[in-house]
């Protein structure tokens, strides 16, 4: 858990960091639905190139950056597992029972490649490189036209943030739990499933009593600091486009674009 990246964001002064967040923002959004719609490999090897390259902008160790992918590695499996046992074709080889088909091995290195892709230029984008405090001003700015629905735009926002930071906290607690538990004899990790839930009381108990007076603190001190929502509050930092700002968000809506009209295109020269 102390090695996770989730929630966990690294400063730096790279490309990549001085992005605007509502930028960055939008173009994670944007890359979701362009990677999960690639169904051509050479417009997937492109997108590979783009991952590389933002991995080199962002001026991140690859290592650090890979780790985001570590808590979905069971689901890409589980993805890929299940393209290969289920998607007909022309069959490769036998697994006993079980027939791998050359159909099915490309989809299911398709699916793990997308979602991949996907986790590593959200977390890139995101959680990496922008403070939580910039990714919930970036929110509560694109969400602004719903103040007119007398949507609660700010305390949605404020939410937001405090989820984010509360992710790395979360995590780094319940690993101090565990080793506080394991060095008093507490046995969660050995034994039959019943055996496991029951071991694993000694470790959530503590974590919800922490995160509630955790909470509790937070509360106390946005009270004592005036905190009363949106109304009245201005900012330190105004957050201004510059042209670099378009520009990558030109690129990333014409790679949106090139992830649906690429097949056809790619088609007419092959």
């Amino acid at each position: 858990m102390g090695k996770s990246m989730l929630g966990r964001s690294i400063p730096g002064d790279s490309a990549l960091h001085l992005l605007d967040a509502r930028i960055k923002f939008l173009a994670a959004i944007i890359l979701m639905v362009a990677i999960l719609s690639i169904q051509d490999p050479i417009i997937m090897a492109v997108f590979l190139i783009w991952t590389m390259m933002l991995m080199v902008l962002s001026k991140i160790r690859i290592t650090t950056i890979l780790r985001s992918v570590r808590p979905l590695v069971f689901i890409i499996l589980f993805a890929v597992i299940l393209h290969l046992v289920t998607v007909k074709g022309h069959i490769l080889f036998h697994i006993g029972p079980i027939a791998i088909s050359k159909e099915g091995l490309y989809t299911g290195a398709m699916t793990a490649m997308r979602l991949i892709l996907m986790v590593i230029n959200t977390s890139l984008l995101l959680t990496l490189t922008t403070m939580p405090l910039a990714i919930a001003d970036a929110l509560e700015s694109l969400l602004s036209p719903l103040r007119y629905l007398r949507f609660p735009v700010h305390e949605f926002a404020m939410m937001m943030s405090i989820a984010l930071r509360f992710v790395p906290i979360l995590m780094d607690e319940s690993a101090k739990i565990m080793k506080a538990q394991s060095s008093r004899g507490a046995d969660y990790d050995t034994g039959g499933p019943i055996r496991r839930a029951r071991g694993l009381v000694s470790i959530l108990v503590p974590l919800f009593i922490s995160s509630f007076r955790r909470a509790d603190d937070l509360a106390i001190a946005m009270d004592a600091r005036c905190y009363q929502g949106e109304k009245g509050r201005t900012r330190l930092y105004t957050a201004k486009l510059y042209p670099k700002d378009i520009v990558f968000l030109v690129l990333v809506v014409f790679l949106l674009a090139f992830a649906f009209v690429g097949p056809k295109v790619l088609g007419g020269f092959f």
